[in-house]
Order: C-alpha cells, then structure tokens, then sequence
C-alpha cells in the first residue's frame, strides 16, 4: 500500500503554494499519497507561518497533539518547515524533541532526501537543513499538477525592503527572482492541464526581476502579458505587491491586458505618513493614493484590497483617523487587518509601545467594521449586472449551489441544472443578492466558455 502524506498549512499563499509542491515532491520521490487524516499518515508535515502573535507557541501546541500519535506509531515521521522552523532552526527540535525533521522555505525540496536519512538511520537521528540556498529548489521540484481551474505559480522568493514590523527577509531571505522561461515551462504545464486563471506570487512579486535566456531582465509587466498570450490562461493575478515597486509599467498593463483581472492586493499598512516612515515602508501615502488613482482611471470597475497594522508602536488617534480617511478616500473593498505583535527579532520590537490593548482593539474593530460597510455597498451595486466568473467547484458551505469568483474577486453562488460540466469554466451569472462576504445569481446564459 502507497504511504499516506499528511501536510497541515499555516499562513499566506507562499505556504500554501509550498505544501502543493511538497506532495508533488513526495508523490514523486516516495509515491506517497497525501490523507486528510493525520492518524493514518506516515509522513505529518506541518508548514508554519511567523507572521501572526504567537506563532512559535501555537506550532509548539500543535506539536505537542502529534506527540500522542508518535507514541502508538515510533515509525511516524513528524517534519516541520516555514518560516517558524526558519527562525527555530535546531532549537525546534531540542523543545519538540519527537520532531525528525526541520527545513526552511528554501529547502523544501530536500525533503525526500532529509526523509531517507532520517529512515536510514541506525540511531534515527534528526535532520534539520534551514540554509538559504537561494532558488536551487524551484530546479528541484516536479512540474506541477493541478486539478482545478485556477493555480498558483512562484515567480519569485524572499523580500529586500526590511520593513521594521516584518520577518520575511530574516526567514526566507533577500529577493530572488526565477528565471523567465522556468516560469512560462510552468504556466504552460498547468494550461496543458485545463488551468484558467494564473495566480502569479512573490513575497514582493512586482519586484520580479527574472532573467530570459538571452541574459536580459524581464519584469512583472511583460511577464503577465507573455502568461496572457498562453492559450487556454483567461485570467491572471498577482499578490503581494509593494508600492515602491509598482512601476509605470505594471500600472499600464491593466489598460492594456484584458486578461490582468480587475483586482488588486496592495498592502499599504498605515495611512499615516509618521506611522509609514516608522515602519520603514519607504513611501508616503501620496504616492500609494497616486497609483491607484491612475489604474483605477484604466480600470473604473477595479476593486482594491489591503493589509492595514493597528496598533503599531506609538501609532495616536490622528493617526489612526489617517487610516480611516485612506480607507474612505480609496473605498477598499477587502482587508487582512490585525493588531501590531512584535516579531522577535524585528526592528520594530524594540520600540516603545503604550497604547493600551483594549484601544487597539477598538481601532481595529471600527477599521473592519468601516469595510465591510464598504464591501456591501459595492455588492449591492453589482446586483442586476451579469459578472463572468470561473467555476472553482461547489459552494463549501451548500453543496447544492456552485460557486466562483468574478474579475474583481467577489465569490458568487449560483445553481445550475448541470452542475459538474460547468466546473473549470466561464459563465456568465447574473447577480440577484448580495450578502458580506459573498453574492448569490442566477445563470444568465446556457454557454460557457
């Protein structure tokens, strides 16, 4: 019988994208066939994130679970990689002593080899590898396989800007870009598999600097529209950005690429030009305002989402009133928004810090409360209109209705006579409702596309 593969994933897209290509790996490597059970696995692998408050206690808490399942199976082998087991390197191991392995992102593709030793080992020693070996790992995974419409594809890895708050340059390093024909053989191999829509991403992806073969530097700008000459790719998205390095030619491509949706994540993380600075973003609020003003002037229809940080140390009422009038003033339709938590390690955790938590969060609740608001009166307005989404599948919380998502990224739920041909195309539904986080519709034609 094939070994069963269990991977729990803490944290952003990357993560996400990681653990894809880590049961791809061992699916190749070991046969190994990925369970939804974790008592029935061979192989646990948990991916953890260090972004969030607390992350090291709730990796350790999640390791302390697995613990009972080593005991009734010594042969369990537990794995453990992210940007915690970055930061923790062979400490991890030293608290969670059951643990046998411990990579880093960069890693991850030595995996299959870290298993055999850990296997081949009289004494079943630990293996813990958190090198940064650039992007050697990309030459070492298999090509990609996707079962559904949409597919995320790593076009580059780490960030250079050192924001004061932020880990990601201490646990998955400095910017570096994959080579441009790497990333189109990728595309390609998932087109070929019936994907429609490309998710493009990067720790700072529009800082994408990849070279071709002739040595020459292509950026984010020209890659989209060379993804959007692939036949069969109708969609393409990108996530997350910076705002120093939205060049005039990523802003041009949404007026001149049809296939480039109309949705754009850029995390500003204050409206406050003080807080800005203190968190070492490198731009002001004029400069995020400008940019989407000028693709939203390209693009009417274009919804915009954030990331806001309430909270951050010395961060005043003005302040936070900055925030709101930015909110207001771009009318965001989407946040990942928390409470400031110091990141070990960090500049900014060395800052003093005393506003008192329960005004934090009051800021946060009244920031979230004002998008939503926000959210819902640019869902009613697309009721009555007819929006082209991509069928992903069934609604998770109604199996009966079929769900997708529009251009601008509002996930529609919808019924039809003819449920499973649908799924993996375009159609064409017309919005009856609108809810907080979602739209209902009515098919308004019979093709898809």
């Amino acid at each position: 019988m094939a070994k069963k593969l269990f991977i729990k994933t803490h944290g952003c897209q990357m993560n996400e994208y990681d653990s894809a290509r880590m049961a791809d790996l061992l699916g190749e490597s070991h046969q190994m066939e990925v369970t939804s059970d974790e008592s029935e696995a061979d192989v646990i692998l948990l991916n953890t994130c260090s972004i969030r408050e607390k992350a090291q206690e709730k990796v350790f808490h999640q390791l302390g679970r697995w613990k009972k399942l080593k005991e009734k199976n010594p042969d369990l082998v537990i794995g453990v990689g992210g940007c915690v087991a970055s930061q923790e390197g062979d400490n991890l191991r030293k608290r969670a002593p059951h643990v046998d392995m411990v990579f880093g992102p960069q890693t991850l593709h030595r995996v299959p080899k870290m298993l055999d030793t850990r296997r081949d080992s009289l004494k079943q020693i630990s293996v813990v590898d958190v090198t940064f070996p650039e992007i050697e790992k990309f030459d070492n995974l298999p090509a990609p396989k996707s079962d559904g419409a949409s597919a995320f594809v790593s076009v580059m890895e780490g960030c250079s800007k050192y924001c004061t708050f932020c880990v990601v340059p201490y646990t998955r390093g400095e910017e570096v870009s994959r080579p441009f024909e790497k990333v189109m053989d990728e595309v390609i191999h998932l087109a070929d598999q019936g994907v429609r829509e490309i998710n493009l991403l990067g720790q700072n992806v529009n800082a994408y600097a990849g070279l071709n073969q002739l040595g020459e530097e292509i950026d984010l700008a020209e890659l989209i529209s060379c993804v959007a000459q692939v036949e069969g790719i109708d969609r393409i998205r990108f996530t997350t950005s910076h705002p120093l390095e939205f060049k005039d030619s990523l802003i041009e491509a949404f007026g001149e690429i049809p296939e480039l949706v109309s949705h754009l994540h850029l995390p500003v993380q204050s409206g406050s030009n003080r807080i800005l600075a203190a968190m070492k973003r490198g731009h002001e609020r004029d400069l995020y305002i400008d940019k989407l003003e000028r693709i939203r002037a390209l693009r009417p229809d274009i919804s915009f989402s954030s990331d806001f940080i309430v909270g951050f140390p010395g961060e005043t009422d003005q302040d936070f009133m900055d925030t709101m009038d930015l909110i207001g003033q771009i009318g965001f339709d989407h946040s990942f928004s928390f409470i400031y938590s110091a990141r070990p390690g960090t500049p900014a955790a060395n800052l003093e810090d005393d506003t008192p938590e329960e005004v934090k969060k009051e800021r946060l609740l009244i920031l979230q409360e004002r998008i939503n608001q926000q959210a819902m009166q640019i869902g009613r307005k697309m009721v009555g209109t007819t929006q082209r989404i991509l069928v992903s599948g069934f609604s998770p919380r109604d199996p009966g209705l079929l769900s997708g998502r529009t251009e601008n990224n509002r996930v529609v739920n919808f019924r039809a006579a003819n449920p499973t041909e649908l799924i993996g195309y375009l159609v064409d539904v017309e919005v009856t409702e609108a809810y907080p986080n979602s739209l209902r519709g009515e098919l308004s034609s019979p093709y898809r596309y």
